[in-house]
């Protein structure tokens, strides 16, 4: 009996990365379209206050942003992949807005946690810099005191396609997705 002692390589751990890019929701509602996106947490990163809430982020007086962390299969998708997805979703060129969305909390950004992310990150985001001819403003930075948002922001154009904001803002963003990255998009 032939029993081979080699031991299977085991698969990389799961990657994450956390980006801000507006209104969470908007960015929640693509990127769990996403092939090989395992999970999509809205929440807020880089700010003073530890845990705040919903109401708290709004004032813009905590630092935070509305970001979300997504954790993704490199065998599936790779994070210039991912980061290609974001520049294309959101409009990184506006300081602390999207839309009608203004405030510190609504700021492009782009929160890591590897050292080998940033740099692709840093790549990532010279390229897009250079293509719209040095008007990016998203910050690339570590991250730092994330919390997972309030449950029902998780999900929430899944569970309110019709409200407001969602059929005229979140819509439109997610049809953009699904249009310009077909190839990306999860089978259902």
């Amino acid at each position: 009996m032939n029993i081979s002692t080699a031991t299977p390589t085991p698969s990389p751990r799961p990657q994450a990365i956390t980006l801000g890019g507006g209104c969470f929701w908007c960015t929640e509602a693509v990127f769990v379209r996403v092939k090989g996106v395992l999970t999509v947490t809205s929440g807020y990163s880089n700010g003073h206050t530890v845990k705040p809430s919903y109401e708290q982020v709004c004032t813009g007086n905590t630092g935070h942003n509305e970001v979300v962390q997504i954790t993704y299969d490199v065998h599936q998708i790779s994070l210039r992949e991912l980061l290609e997805i974001f520049f294309v979703i959101h409009d990184p060129t506006t300081l602390n807005r999207q839309g009608n969305d203004v405030g510190t909390q609504y700021r492009s950004g782009i929160y890591w946690s590897d050292e080998d992310d940033r740099a692709v990150a840093q790549q990532v985001l010279d390229d897009v810099n250079q293509h719209l001819s040095g008007q990016v403003v998203t910050e690339l930075l570590p991250l730092n005191n994330f919390s997972a948002a309030e449950d029902y922001h998780q999900d929430y154009f899944a569970n309110h396609p019709n409200q407001g904001y969602c059929a005229f803002v979140v819509a439109p963003k997610v049809q953009k997705f699904l249009h310009t990255f077909a190839d990306k998009v999860r089978d259902a």
